[in-house]
């Protein structure tokens, strides 16, 4: 046998994990786990642009890795129904036809975004259930129950010829959940009692000391803002946060108030809710949105997207007043439940500001606990280990110092450095005889989606954004004598974004730079103009414009 053909082999004969996002940064969460000639995918999700981002919508994982391999992937398990987790899905299906399985809330808001993406139908996705087990491939996946801020969510165990993988998923252990349905310790236990190879474990909260606090300990703080709101109160959270629009309905219904859903991710995702039973409001509480504007301000209360401090949002359109069917009023309340995911505290911070300009009474943590985090804190993470007892450790779903502080609560409980893996997104991990090594690196950065485009936009578009945006441009159009090659009149100069000095002394000296050009050219006339116009400018005006040229022969 040749040395290609046995580490072919030897390839074919371990378990290779693959995080494609998620490690490094917060969202677009996506991994794979290989053996063999089957693969497995787990999550995949899209991740908020950071405010230097512009004109990007949102990026998703890179995943050219699976495109010569998608006769390969035998199944997509989606852990929860959060947009950093779910939020790719038609994008990758577009790509890869396998089933997908996900619980019942998980599996009505991915259809929900399928058929937003004109998919409904064409992909099937196979409900399966807290305790449930799934042959999928060489995989067996094993479905435990664990709380975060949204229900139905799962941490999976999976089986496989190197040995067993639990991905704890997004996870806190929250004894009093909304949904009345704890963590599953004893599965947890019962994982570690088989005897555990790898854990990838949340790192979210990795730097937060103590527990993070139960999902009851916001409903005091409602309480207090409807007992208050002299007006509308409008609650401002992610679309997919089913556990927190059950809770503002509850105030609601404590405090005579009728509840209305704003935007249209909103309102889809509120009546899957309720038809699956996730939302146990009365139809009596709930009114069209329409209805709920005719009403008294004192008795209604608006569930609406924005809370990340999206232009596009119901709150970043009313933060710019550009919000079509109704505006802020003096008196209204607006909430922000929820806390700014790491990279839009500026936006945040900016809708919060212009809330408050247009006269609206602003509510938001740390004001009032009007949110509580979904993610384990650092006792919680300890507990974790502590319970599965993993051989190695993976801290996964979080920034670098994320990982590195969740590696050193695993060092603290007794854990060698060998033992525990920092990696980022493409670093191949390879199990084989029961030992971690670290494989080749993929590629494992940023897709970027503009409108329809997705993956056009690469660096250098977004560094001329940047350089657009800080800079502005000039464009400056000339008309040259086809055989003397001289000016005909003088050059015209738009710009946007740029102020430069139109005294008589700036226009004289920018058409002596041209006219030199123009005598001196021996080449490329457009890109020797544009240079030297680009020092002209930059000693003129001390700003760098991006400078362009266009030529007119006559």
């Amino acid at each position: 046998m040749s040395k290609k053909e046995q580490q072919s082999n030897a390839k074919r004969n371990m378990l290779r994990i693959i995080p494609l996002g998620g490690l490094g940064e917060i969202g677009k969460n996506m991994t794979v786990f290989e053996y063999g000639d089957d693969i497995l995918i787990v999550d995949t999700g899209i991740m908020f642009p950071e405010s230097d981002m512009l004109g990007i919508d949102y990026i998703i994982p890179d995943f050219k890795y699976l495109m010569d391999k998608r006769d390969r992937v035998k199944g997509i398990v989606i852990t929860h129904g959060h947009e950093d987790h779910t939020g790719a899905i038609h994008h990758v299906v577009e790509q890869i036809n396998a089933p997908i399985y996900a619980t019942p809330l998980t599996k009505g808001l991915l259809e929900v975004k399928l058929a937003r993406g004109g998919q409904s139908g064409k992909v099937k996705v196979n409900e399966v259930k807290a305790g449930d087990t799934v042959q999928i491939g060489a995989f067996k996946v094993e479905f435990c129950h664990v709380c975060h801020s949204i229900p139905d969510c799962v941490a999976l165990g999976i089986t496989t010829p190197a040995g067993l993988v639990v991905h704890t998923g997004d996870y806190k252990l929250d004894h009093t959940p909304v949904d009345n349905w704890p963590t599953d310790y004893a599965k947890l236990a019962e994982f570690a009692g088989r005897g555990v190879l790898a854990m990838l474990g949340d790192s979210t909260n990795a730097d937060r000391a103590g527990w993070t606090p139960s999902e009851r300990v916001i409903e005091p703080a409602f309480d207090k803002v409807f007992r208050e709101a002299q007006g509308r109160i409008l609650v401002a959270t992610f679309a997919s946060l089913i556990s927190r629009i059950q809770q503002v309905g509850e105030a609601a219904l404590r405090h005579g108030r009728k509840m209305a859903f704003v935007g249209t991710s909103m309102r889809e995702n509120a009546r899957m809710a309720k038809q699956l039973g996730y939302l146990s409001l009365p139809d009596e509480l709930l009114v069209p949105i329409d209805e709920a504007l005719k009403l008294p301000v004192h008795e209604v209360v608006l569930m609406c997207t924005g809370s990340q401090g999206e232009p596009s949002s119901i709150v970043g359109r009313l933060a710019t007043g550009t919000n079509r069917q109704f505006d802020l009023l003096p008196t209204d309340t607006v909430v922000l439940s929820s806390h700014p995911i790491p990279g839009n505290e500026e936006s945040v911070s900016r809708t919060i500001n212009k809330l408050f300009e247009r006269g609206a009474h602003v509510i938001y943590d740390p004001v009032e606990a009007v949110h509580v985090s979904g993610h384990a804190s650092q006792e919680e993470m300890k507990f974790m280990l502590n319970l599965i007892k993993p051989k190695y450790v993976i801290p996964v779903h979080g920034e670098l110092r994320h990982l590195h502080q969740h590696a050193a609560i695993a060092e603290s409980l007794g854990y060698a450095d060998e033992n525990v893996a920092i990696v980022q997104n493409g670093q191949v991990i390879e199990f084989r005889g029961g030992k971690m090594f670290m494989g080749e690196r993929l590629p494992g950065g940023y897709v970027f989606v503009d409108g329809a485009s997705v993956g056009d936009i690469g660096p250098a578009v977004m560094r001329e954004r940047d350089a657009l945006s800080r800079e502005g441009f000039v464009l400056v159009n000339i008309n040259v004598n086809r055989q003397s090659g001289k000016l005909l009149r003088d050059p015209e100069i738009i710009t946007r974004g740029f102020v430069y000095r139109q005294d008589d002394d700036f226009a004289t000296e920018t058409r002596r730079q041209i006219e030199k050009t123009l005598a001196e050219s021996n080449g490329d006339l457009q890109h020797q103009l544009e240079m030297r116009l680009r020092d002209h400018f930059l000693n003129a005006t001390k700003r760098k414009p991006m400078i362009f040229v266009m030529i007119n022969k006559n």
